[in-house]
């Protein structure tokens, strides 16, 4: 499927972008710069070991995952991490491609490399820097998403999942593809995780209001309860926020019980109840840990834990929206 009207053609971003700072620019037709890819093997396709008897895959929607920065070494200067950097990679592939794209691998999963910014663009003083590592970034996500409508969509719908960084893009590519243009008739749900989004940011996508919804927006950020950022006191309007385990943004306490599961260090074992969370301005406050000392853990921001904490409240909300499109 091609949309007119959202980006250049493919090709030219390789004669682009090829040469930008050293960085080789990403090719989408080799399937090594797929970091998931319905076509090879690769860590989103695992599944922890209780769900495995009853895993199937859906081919008849896909997911498009951004994965958050694993650029952060502070001893490298650079701004954009380079696309063939193997160590990188690897630390993607078996961080955020393992724990978190694996919670929506019961249909077509797609996630591109990208050379993304460097963790020091969110915090440096050198804002030009900043936004150029960060668009930089963006023209791959926009170039490997215009490559795998021209390629693989073939009209299916289409579920967009993000986190952090990759949520900073996910934003643009909503703006850019979905909004107000006929690709929102294919989107599901777009899970933008883990990053602040007004909730103004978009005009025609609105933030999802229940668990049937579809063809909206949702996301959270995770603190500790009682806890309140101060870069969160800062923001200007309150930032799009869902409660993963009723997919919606009332506020009050909601129960550990209704956690259907976690996955923590652990890949293959899946913790049930493990959290309650509830909204409160803007962001997600979740309760004690339901584990064995679960009182003496400390961390007051669970930034890392947005998606795994959620996981099987996941996994079960994107297959009850896919049910619901069809229907629709």
């Amino acid at each position: 499927m091609v949309i007119t009207g959202c980006a250049p053609k493919y090709k030219q971003y390789i004669s682009q972008y090829n040469n930008n700072n050293g960085l080789r620019a990403p090719d989408y037709n080799d399937l090594y710069y797929w970091a998931a890819h319905p076509w090879k093997k690769d860590p989103a396709d695992s599944v922890p070991n209780p769900l495995r008897a009853n895993h199937s895959v859906d081919s008849t929607a896909d997911v498009f995952f951004i994965y958050p920065t694993s650029f952060t070494d502070p001893n490298d200067t650079g701004w954009n991490a380079g696309i063939n950097d193997a160590f990188i990679n690897a630390k993607t592939d078996y961080s955020s491609i393992l724990y978190q794209a694996s919670a929506f691998n019961e249909f077509r999963l797609f996630s591109p490399r990208y050379r993304q910014a460097h963790i020091r663009a969110y915090f440096t003083d050198d804002s030009a820097k900043a936004k150029a590592a960060f668009d930089l970034a963006y023209e791959d996500i926009k170039t490997a998403f215009q490559y795998y409508l021209d390629h693989y969509n073939q009209g299916r719908p289409i579920i967009i999942a993000s986190h952090s960084q990759g949520s900073t893009h996910a934003q643009k590519l909503l703006k850019e593809f979905f909004d107000g243009r006929p690709l929102q008739k294919k989107l599901v749900i777009a899970y933008v995780v883990g990053m602040y989004m007004p909730e103004n940011a978009l005009n025609s996508l609105k933030t999802c209001t229940d668990s049937l919804q579809t063809g909206c927006v949702c996301g959270w950020r995770t603190f500790r309860k009682n806890y309140e950022p101060e870069f969160v006191l800062k923001e200007k309007g309150t930032g799009v926020v869902v409660n993963p385990l009723t997919w919606n943004d009332s506020t009050g306490f909601i129960n550990h019980r209704l956690n259907k599961g976690s996955i923590l260090l652990k890949f293959n074992k899946v913790k049930k109840g493990l959290v309650g969370a509830e909204v409160h301005d803007g962001i997600l406050w979740i309760g004690r840990m339901h584990l064995p000392l679960g009182f003496l853990l400390r961390r007051k921001n669970f930034h890392i834990g947005d998606i795994n904490l959620f996981y099987m409240n996941i996994r079960e909300d994107v297959k009850r929206r896919v049910g619901y499109f069809w229907k629709q």
